[in-house]
């Protein structure tokens, strides 16, 4: 979402250089959504990706689709949700057109609709499934009596959901459990969270342990706050939305390092304001 003009609005070289960056460190799979950049930064990604020499099958594409976004491209009067047959096809040719590719590894469902109609969703994901256009299926956003809507006619391998250590209620409220319970993958969006965004009490008492944690592990804030997600037993996969090179090199670090219990737990209670129950 940062690459395109949402964010560091990088031109097709930068965005070449980073494909083969964060491929050389590992980093494979790259989260898209066709509203990204008002519907421009899948294509802009779809033409460094080509310029890269990248071979498809060595990397994963996911996208969204669900979202009718208003911007100077589309009629669209109000933002508003369609996942009628037609929208999602739609959607997916239009994105599998701007990347280039003729798959997309991951199909998310970019927002749960009150107009969703679980059955025309299930028929036109499955078709798209059996024209290799897509090879797994998912959602965004989705609560878990949302989820059961969808789920009871087809497996949910995915679920993206806001989840970081200052917005911590997935793991309270029993989001991320019944994910774990149905074999569904959570991938949490914005893992940072506020902490670098926002001045708050919440922030400020995570600012002050987080500077302890830092010279006791002599590592970054950040990799402090990957790793308490990655600690958690439902194996959520962090979507990282930096653009900077160098930050990118640092998550290198995540693959030797774990928090002790303790500082888990105090990252989680500094984030409550008080101590479990």
């Amino acid at each position: 979402m940062t690459w395109g003009v949402w964010g560091k609005n990088l031109n097709t070289s930068e965005m070449v250089k980073r494909i083969n960056t964060f491929i050389s460190e590992g980093i494979v799979t790259f989260d898209h959504a066709d509203i990204y950049g008002g519907y421009t930064t899948e294509e802009s990604f779809g033409k460094a990706l080509a310029e890269s020499g990248i071979s498809r099958k060595t990397i994963q594409l996911i996208s969204k689709c669900g979202i009718q976004y208003v911007c100077d491209t589309k009629p669209h009067k109000i933002k508003h949700y369609d996942y009628s047959r037609n929208h999602i096809v739609n959607s997916v040719n239009q994105s599998l057109k701007n990347l280039k590719t003729d798959y997309l590894d991951v199909l998310l469902l970019h927002r749960p609709s009150p107009l969703l109609k679980a059955e025309e969703v299930v028929e036109t994901i499955t078709d798209l499934k059996n024209e290799g256009k897509i090879l797994a299926f998912g959602i965004s956003n989705f609560l878990p009596h949302q989820t059961e809507l969808l789920r009871r006619y087809i497996p949910i391998e995915y679920n993206q959901i806001q989840f970081s250590a200052t917005h911590y209620h997935p793991m309270t409220n029993g989001e991320l459990d019944y994910m774990q319970l149905h074999d569904i993958q959570p991938m949490a969006w914005n893992p940072l969270g506020s902490v670098f965004r926002e001045e708050n009490e919440q922030t400020n008492r995570l600012k002050m342990l987080l500077a302890d944690l830092i010279l006791k592990y002599e590592v970054s804030a950040e990799i402090i706050l990957l790793a308490w997600i990655l600690q958690h037993p439902a194996a959520i996969l962090p979507v990282i939305g930096t653009a900077d090179l160098d930050r990118i090199k640092n998550l290198k670090q995540l693959n030797d390092f774990s928090l002790e219990t303790e500082d888990w737990f105090a990252i989680w209670t500094t984030s409550m304001g008080h101590k479990v129950p």
